[in-house]
């Protein structure tokens, strides 16, 4: 333990690095919600159509999602403080500009260079807190604030978005990140340390091209499966594109001397099995705020201010046993806090399944968000710990990198599919229920988004076998890690 010790004294400042990490997860995580409840007001200000309406989204997480490999890298290798900053101020500029946008490819261009710089923030934001953390009842409190603000996120998004909408003006969801960004470099300069990996520092082109193209294609091909449906001529050739060009990235890793992507970080079993279990909860996760926020809206007729607080519940559960699970993890190791976890978050939205448009909020909608909320809270606190397990200080940028891939690409390809399902499901019940006359549009759509809700708990069961069999750490791992990322 004097590894610990020494660390403790070396480093007095390690909490308000964290405060300063925390500030920079925030606002990542807030972005990609709080545009959801602007887009209605974007649209009529800059002539949006509806089919490029979704660009106000895509464009943020299609860039996000294809960097965010290369950003751990350069991380790694530049130096996580430098990179930090670099990201804090490039999306403090980008969000300023599509707050100041007056045309609607002025703001799409603004939102993608968000998710450039934010490619280059996440990863060096969790790195940073791997490298100051080595004492592991610490470290589960740290990375369980940062499990809390990725889980709880997303819904203060569609809070926060919908009060800026309803009584300043959606440009505001996008300024708003400009001070914060600011302050958080402020802090940053004073409060972070720098720390990069040591050793081979040349980059891999060629990995870095075919990673990033197939990471686009990928996502990018979810993307129109979403709009176009999957037998689209554009959605297949992307899709296609995707497999080749990630199946000739794997084999260039495999060669290469200093690989973007060193295998060695997903063949351990712990991190392979936590980004796979990552991918799942996202293509849930996702799912479920997108169709439970139009079920308000649309069936329900919130207004947007008032979705955004029926989402509330789920942040309350989230903080109150991010606390809980972070407590725990140290006595119990992570497999018996997530496994049960995902099985709560599974019935959770299972319980969603009795939603119809006579139904009501309290009594239908918001135990299932308590029981959701709590089981993710279980597992996004481990998950973050066991993606990072016995990482070298070398590859930490780049496995940190992963857990927000693995999650993205969940997202992009849970809402692409659950979409499809979702359309099918209302389509097939309005042909079968035609006697309801004109109630039948609400009832079809609330079937639909049932459906969608089975398949999505279906997702998060298959995650909890998935992390079952793969995660076999137990809490002494917590201990065995705690002198890896100190040297």
């Amino acid at each position: 333990m004097s590894q610990s010790n020494k660390t403790e004294v070396l480093d007095p400042t390690r909490w308000r690095t964290l405060f300063v990490v925390a500030i920079s997860q925030l606002m990542l995580v807030l972005d990609s919600s709080i545009m959801n409840i602007a887009i209605p007001s974007a649209k009529v200000d800059l002539g949006i159509t509806d089919a490029n309406q979704q660009w106000v989204i895509t464009a943020y997480t299609l860039a996000f999602g294809s960097l965010l490999l290369l950003g751990g890298r350069i991380g790694d290798y530049m130096g996580r403080k430098k990179i930090f900053l670099i990201g804090l101020i490039g999306f403090a500029a980008a969000s300023a500009l599509g707050g100041i946008a007056t045309t609607q490819g002025l703001l799409f261009g603004a939102r993608a260079l968000q998710g450039v710089f934010g490619a280059l923030l996440a990863p060096a934001a969790l790195a940073i807190i791997s490298v100051t953390f080595t004492v592991p009842a610490e470290r589960a409190k740290a990375f369980g604030v940062i499990g809390a603000i990725s889980g709880g996120g997303a819904a203060i998004g569609l809070i926060l978005g919908g009060t800026l909408t309803e009584f300043f003006s959606w440009r505001w969801c996008l300024g708003v990140n400009t001070p914060i960004a600011i302050i958080a470099a402020i802090l940053a300069i004073k409060y972070v340390h720098e720390s990069k990996a040591t050793g081979d520092n040349t980059y891999d082109i060629p990995g870095v091209l075919t990673a990033t193209l197939g990471l686009f294609s990928l996502t990018y091909g979810f993307n129109e499966a979403a709009s176009k449906g999957w037998s689209s001529a554009t959605t297949i050739s992307f899709l296609v594109a995707a497999v080749i060009l990630l199946v000739i990235f794997v084999l260039i890793e495999m060669k290469v001397k200093n690989p973007l992507m060193p295998l060695r970080v997903i063949t351990e079993r712990n991190r392979g099995g936590s980004y796979l279990g990552s991918l799942v909860v996202g293509a849930g996760l996702f799912s479920m705020f997108l169709f439970l926020g139009l079920y308000l809206q649309v069936i329900l007729g919130y207004s947007p201010l008032k979705s955004g607080f029926a989402f509330l519940p789920f942040t309350a559960g989230i903080i109150v046993f991010a606390g809980i699970a972070s407590a725990l993890l140290p006595k119990f190791g992570p497999k018996p806090l997530m496994v049960p976890g995902l099985l709560a978050a599974s019935v959770g939205l299972l319980l969603l399944t009795r939603i119809t448009p006579e139904t009501s909020y309290v009594t239908h909608v918001m135990p299932s968000l308590f029981i959701m909320s709590s089981g993710m809270a279980l597992v996004f606190i481990p998950l973050t710990s066991t993606s990072l397990h016995a990482v070298s200080n070398h590859d930490t940028g780049v496995a940190s990198a992963m857990v927000n891939t693995s999650q993205q690409i969940g997202g992009s390809l849970g809402t692409a599919l659950l979409n499809t399902i979702a359309a099918t499901a209302t389509t097939t019940y309005a042909a079968a229920n035609s006697q309801l006359g004109k109630m039948v549009q609400p009832f079809a759509m609330t079937h639909g988004f049932t459906v969608a809700f089975k398949f999505s708990a279906g997702l998060l069961f298959v995650g909890a076998i998935v992390l079952f069999f793969f995660i076999n750490i137990g809490k002494e791992s917590l201990v065995e890690t705690e002198g890896v990322m100190a040297h």
